[in-house]
């Protein structure tokens, strides 16, 4: 697999490939559908990676109320470890100061070290913690804050 990508806005096109990430990274996938309805979403933003033809990540991020929050980060499993999160993330912040957002938030599962140490390395903080948040295991959220 190639390690050149492209980060870039995703688009309707992008959807499969997106949706295929989905389903490889998560216990409890968002819908297809859900995609769909989130490029209508006037609120929403969403980044891919691509290398060549293949969507190898996605992130998403709601503008509510001068606040970012990021509703999602995945890397295809055969493309992890070669900076693509951080590569998405940053994309959002980018876009989150083009659209003069004050703050970015998300939550992480507490047990996820390697994306917390991501975020960390990024400037978000933790917030708090929002007690059995992911449903699939009942695992508790880290909330963690960004100031822009």
């Amino acid at each position: 697999m190639s390690n050149i990508y492209e980060i870039r806005e995703m688009t309707a096109e992008d959807i499969d490939g997106v949706f295929e990430v989905e389903k490889l990274c998560f216990k409890k996938p968002w819908t297809r559908d859900s995609f769909e309805k989130e490029m209508e979403n006037p609120l929403a933003f969403y980044l891919v990676a691509q290398s060549g033809d293949v969507i190898a990540g996605y992130g998403g991020i709601w503008f509510i109320a001068g606040e970012g929050h990021i509703t999602n980060i995945a890397v295809h499993p055969d493309f992890r470890s070669r900076g693509l999160g951080r590569a998405i993330v940053m994309g959002l912040i980018e876009e989150s100061t083009k659209q003069k957002i004050e703050a970015m938030t998300l939550e992480v599962r507490a047990s996820n070290d390697k994306a917390i140490g991501l975020y960390e390395s990024l400037g978000f903080k933790s917030a708090g913690v929002r007690p059995g948040y992911y449903t699939d295991s009942n695992e508790d959220a880290l909330i963690m804050w960004k100031e822009l």
